[in-house]
């Protein structure tokens, strides 16, 4: 196995054979490349719940640095349920479960299962009643084979074989009966243990018998209140939600339609019907927005949760049998992790920027960072983490790092960055990924320079592409547009008509 090594300097990378060597920093935020302020930020959000509000170019590691925080938080104490209402059904209960309570539920749970027995294992005339024991041969099969296997024998009760129609019957039965089964569901009996006589059950579980005892039964009998619940956010779950692009209903919570209107024995109770939103799922953890402005008027409800931390869930379609169901004070303590495009700013509600600075940050991201050794050294473990990422690529060569590394600088050059590294890291990222296909399929242990020179070519955008093969974008958007397409784009109309329409 390759021993794994830190890197700091480019000297401790030169050392190694390939990025295979490189040990990656286990804290997720000391994998972002440069945005050190951002990180800072962020290590002071986890700690201390703040929100956070990104912004700079995409590719540039924002929700990288938003994952990374979630991941510094401690895990979620609380599970939130809803709990049937029976004096006025469209306003069920709420219940906060803290940790300690989930967990002592979860162990009655784990005790009320009771033993799975083999029903060889199981007494003889509990299995027959059951229906896995053939009464005449005594051999065992499923309680789904109504003819025993083995001797052919009914195992039905009641069924006399000795009917000379019984091979017609039990045809008919089988066929037009598929779900009867041979003997009980459920036998009740008794024990004496310690001197105590008990009741036992024994219940069909598939191929096996589950036997329940009384201690097993008191503890079904305990877990009967959560039968009328349901979990809206679970204890034990992801604290990073993403809601960029999410509809009303998906930020917000719902409330399912029911064509029946939640009739008593027809429809679905109206708790069951009960949808959380992203903004209640991001309880206790990190709600990650990016391009935040394009939630447009929906920003508003984000400002009203953030202020109070709890938010009802409703109907939120008129015309649905949920509309008039309603939960209150739901709670979504979050941290709101944001991010945007310089453009975009003007488009984030004043108010939810006011209130991001009153209880939190704002960072505009770097897009570079200065070429030193220590950088050249991050932009290795880079590679190493999205090779490792990715899972299907070999690593990479020190040649094909320093070639990487070249392209870094071109591309910094290309942003008016001197003597930098880029940080639109999710491009770089893509070269790694094409790289690493052509070295797959050449049956290739790692990536070279040659391989990364390859794929520069390769990954090439497509409006470089139309400038290398037709001169300019606008000649190859010409030779590839149809007459038709011309004639009703207003621009070719303008340009290929001009002296035309001057002159007439």
């Amino acid at each position: 196995m390759t021993e794994k090594r830190p890197v700091e300097t480019w000297d401790d990378f030169a050392s190694m054979s390939s990025t295979d060597e490189i040990l990656i920093p286990s804290d997720p935020l000391d994998r972002v490349l440069g945005q050190e302020e951002a990180i800072e930020l962020a290590k002071i959000a986890a700690k201390q719940r703040r929100h956070l509000l990104l912004v700079g170019p995409p590719g540039t590691g924002k929700s990288m640095i938003a994952r990374a925080l979630s991941m510094n938080l401690p895990q979620p104490s609380q599970e939130i349920r809803v709990v049937k209402n029976p004096e006025n059904p469209e306003r069920p209960f709420l219940e906060v479960l803290d940790k300690e309570e989930v967990e002592k539920e979860e162990s009655i749970r784990a005790e009320s299962v009771g033993v799975l027995l083999k029903p060889e294992d199981a007494p003889p005339n509990v299995a027959e009643h059951l229906g896995y024991r053939c009464k005449n041969c005594h051999k065992y099969s499923l309680p789904t084979d109504i003819t025993c296997p083995h001797c052919n024998q009914s195992k039905m009760e009641g069924v006399n074989r000795s009917n000379p129609f019984q091979d017609l019957l039990g045809g008919m039965l089988e066929v037009a009966l598929p779900q009867v089964t041979a003997g009980k569901e459920k036998v009740h009996t008794t024990r004496t243990r310690d001197g105590v006589e008990e009741v036992v059950i024994f219940e069909r579980a598939g191929d096996s018998i589950r036997m329940l005892d009384q201690k097993a039964l008191d503890k079904r009998a305990e877990l009967q209140r959560t039968s009328s619940e349901k979990v809206l956010v679970k204890l034990h779950r992801d604290p990073f939600v993403l809601a960029t692009g999410a509809s009303e209903t998906e930020l917000l919570g719902d409330v399912r339609h029911d064509p029946y209107g939640g009739h008593e024995k027809l429809g679905s109770p109206a708790y069951e019907r009960i949808v959380a939103g992203s903004i209640h799922e991001a309880h206790e953890g990190v709600l990650f927005i990016d391009e935040i402005s394009h939630l447009g008027d929906l920003q508003r409800y984000i400002l009203t949760a953030m202020q109070d931390k709890s938010f009802p869930i409703v109907g939120r379609n008129p015309q649905s049998a949920g509309a008039s169901v309603k939960v209150d004070d739901v709670p979504c303590d979050f941290i709101l992790v944001a991010a945007c495009n310089i453009q975009d700013l003007e488009n984030i509600l004043s108010p939810l920027r006011s209130r991001i600075i009153g209880g939190g940050y704002e960072v505009l991201v770097d897009i570079a960072m200065p070429d030193t050794p220590h950088n050249r050294a991050k932009y290795a473990q880079f590679v190493a983490q999205e090779v490792n990422l990715d899972g299907r690529i070999p690593h990479a060569t020190v040649p094909a790092v320093e070639l990487i590394i070249q392209e870094g600088k071109a591309r910094a050059k290309a942003d008016n960055q001197s003597n930098s590294l880029t940080l639109r890291l999710r491009e770089l990222g893509g070269l790694i990924r094409a790289a690493g296909d052509i070295a797959v399929m050449e049956g290739a242990d790692h990536i070279t320079d040659d391989h990364i020179r390859r794929a520069l070519r390769r990954s090439r955008s497509v409006e470089d592409q139309i400038r290398d093969r037709y001169g300019s974008y606008n000649k190859g958007l010409s030779k590839d547009v149809s007459s038709a397409q011309k004639e009703r784009s207003s621009y070719y109309f303008q340009t290929e008509h001009l002296d035309d329409t001057m002159f007439n």
